[in-house]
């Protein structure tokens, strides 16, 4: 029988092996806090027989997740692509895609509703203003999104926004708010902030399907607990189950999501929230000498809001870290520059050296006085496959075929590739349309009874009608 306990420490083993009962892992940096999440994961199937689908584990990010079901399938020498041993496992917003796709209809969702990204909301969040006379220079729309999303992750709908609303900002926003759920609904998409908050108004307005969800999830784990907001807050609490068997792994002193609404008293109150917790802080840290973890505790000393942990490491003192106080971004980048020399200088390899930096905009200064110091660098990062033009331009293909009403996607690859049809006709088309109550697609394929566009206008628009209806036909023949 495998020994899930194998390889930790005394306090990990003690967090993995907990029986029923909300627990509450206080997890330093480095101190195997995944680790300790993916083998109570494995103990409750391996061990206690837990049913794998009546597993919930939230992670932060979908990477996160990857990760701990590769971890998860090596401790229970399984498949990490075989779902049938795998619990329930992802971020907030992928479990929250799936119980709405199942039980949304109950607060009048369809099933298929898209789900739009930042460049989407962004694209209709334009054409609403532009209908309104609105310019960038008015307001800009991603500053209207970010307030829109700021509500929503407190929980406020539009018409609560509405009605605290001050000045004329306020109320202009409060505007294109209602006009941005109208556009979402009319379009039968989503944002992520409403994945959530769709999901708590099932919970909240459905004591069936909340009883359903309760039974379904004998075991919840969260991740990065510091890190949640109201919303993801509710949701949590609408989850649990009388039994209580929730785990929630987190450290205060690394909440750093507070600009996105997360709330670390969410963790500095969970004894209070649920009774009779049982708490287990890891303190050992595997990642940092001593010295650096001597100057983080010297700094955190100093916050009065914050649970009692101090970490240590038996890896040793290491390297004393080193502060400079510059004075401006070309100080520090020459700064830089000149330190990699002496590293260099000393008998380190370039590949040696890593530089950190807080924003993308920060690596101009940096990669500028490398250049002048003939110092080689490469840049990490980039765009993530999905986020690509080419990807993004056939994604939308795919869901205007798959949602015919959503213009932003129409809007997208109305021109992709090139079709020559002017955005006065694109106008002209989408008034006539909608006039006709027709979805886009159906618009696109009769559009020769327009009678606000011309023969020449009229030509692009019908090819692009028929591109998809072949594109639909060759779906539909598909095998699944």
């Amino acid at each position: 029988m495998t020994d899930f306990t194998d390889g930790l420490n005394d306090e990990q083993a003690r967090a993995v092996t907990h029986g029923d009962g909300p627990l509450l892992i206080l997890a330093g940096a480095g101190s195997g806090k995944t680790k300790t999440l993916t083998h109570r994961i494995a103990y409750l199937i391996g061990e206690l027989k837990v049913f794998p689908s009546r597993i919930l584990a939230v992670t932060f990010t979908n990477k996160a997740a990857k990760e701990m079901r590769q971890r998860l399938a090596q401790l229970l020498d399984e498949e990490a692509d075989n779902r049938q041993f795998m619990p329930w496992m992802g971020t907030f917003h992928s479990i929250c895609v799936r119980i709405l796709r199942m039980d949304g209809a109950h607060i009048g969702l369809d099933g298929r509703f898209l789900i739009y990204d930042t460049d989407d909301q962004v694209s209709l969040m334009k054409q609403i203003m532009k209908a309104r006379g609105l310019t960038d220079k008015d307001i800009k729309p991603r500053a209207v999104l970010s307030v829109i999303s700021n509500a929503k992750n407190e929980m406020r709908s539009a018409e609560d926004f509405s009605m605290s609303a001050r000045g004329p900002r306020e109320q202009k926003i409060a505007e294109l708010f209602f006009a941005y759920e109208k556009a979402l609904k009319e379009a039968a998409a989503l944002d992520f902030d409403d994945l959530l908050t769709k999901t708590v108004e099932l919970l909240q307005n459905s004591p069936e399907i909340r009883r359903k969800w309760q039974r379904q999830f004998e075991y919840i784990l969260i991740d990065e607990y510091q890190d949640t907001n109201a919303v993801q807050y509710a949701l949590i609490k609408l989850l649990v189950n009388e039994r209580r068997n929730l785990c929630v792994v987190g450290d205060d002193a690394q909440s750093i999501y507070s600009f996105r609404g997360a709330d670390y008293t969410n963790i500095l109150n969970f004894e209070r929230d649920f009774p009779g917790t049982t708490v287990v802080k890891l303190e050992q840290n595997y990642r940092s000498t001593g010295a650096i973890l001597d100057l983080a505790n010297s700094l955190i000393q100093h916050n009065i809001h914050r649970t009692d942990k101090n970490l240590w490491t038996a890896n040793g003192d290491g390297i004393d870290p080193k502060l400079w106080q510059l004075y401006s971004e070309s100080e520090e980048a020459l700064a830089i520059a000149n330190e990699i020399q002496a590293q260099i200088a000393n008998g380190r390899q370039y590949g040696d050296v890593a530089v950190l930096y807080r924003t993308n905009a920060q690596s101009y200064a940096i990669e500028r006085a490398l250049r002048q110091s003939y110092i080689p660098y490469k840049i990490v990062g980039g765009l993530r496959f999905l986020d690509r033009a080419v990807v993004k331009d056939v994604l939308a293909y795919l869901r205007l075929l798959y949602q015919p009403s959503d213009r932003v996607s129409f809007l997208r690859i109305v021109n992709v590739p090139k079709r020559g049809i002017g955005t006065v006709s694109v106008a002209k088309f989408l008034d006539w349309n909608d006039a006709a109550r027709r979805d886009i697609v159906s618009g696109l394929l009769a559009v020769e009874e327009a009678d606000n566009l011309t023969a020449r206008a009229k030509r692009p628009l019908s090819e692009l009608g028929k591109i998809l209806e072949e594109l639909q036909q060759e779906i539909d023949g598909s095998p699944a």
